[in-house]
């Protein structure tokens, strides 16, 4: 029997998680993790850095970006080490400048290969979060790519056992 061609093999299924700093957070992070392990997929990571709030002191202004970007950079390589330690299987990364919404949309636009987008729900009486909120309303028709949405309150073993 042949070996499949590159040209007949699926595509490598990428669940895209975004990162921040809530709590529920880790559970969308394990859930993708585990989900691409099992499936031969990856993860990709995305953060983003909130536009700067523009004063009349320009230098205070440079310091403050150059922390974000470092904050960001930290940030999403502890995470991306967190995904090595699941899945074995280095992420990929991306941290952008923007609304977080809008970066979203357009990083998904932008990468064909996304196929999933992975978000854990807050169980915080505010609702399910910002991100959540609007891609299930407003702005749902500028998703192209299914949206899993897991309970933020999920426990490892209970992330463990649904994938």
């Amino acid at each position: 029997m042949a070996a499949k061609s590159k040209k007949n093999e699926m595509p490598e299924r990428i669940f895209l998680v975004v990162i921040d700093k809530s709590e529920e957070m880790g559970v969308a992070l394990r859930f993708a993790s585990r989900r691409a392990q099992r499936t031969g997929g990856r993860v990709a990571l995305l953060y983003v850095i909130p536009p700067p709030d523009f004063g009349h002191w320009m230098a205070v202004d440079n310091l403050i970006e150059e922390e974000a970007r470092a904050e960001a950079e930290e940030l999403i390589q502890q995470y991306g080490d967190q995904v090595v330690s699941l899945m074995r299987k280095l992420p990929v990364m991306h941290i952008r400048e923007g609304e977080p919404r809008d970066e979203l949309l357009a990083l998904i636009e932008e990468e064909p290969d996304i196929s999933v987008l992975v978000l854990a729900s807050s169980p915080g009486p505010k609702g399910p979060g910002p991100l959540i909120t609007a891609l299930t309303g407003k702005f749902s028709s500028n998703l192209t790519i299914p949206l899993t949405i897991v309970p933020g309150t999920l426990s490892d073993e209970e992330v463990d056992a649904l994938t």
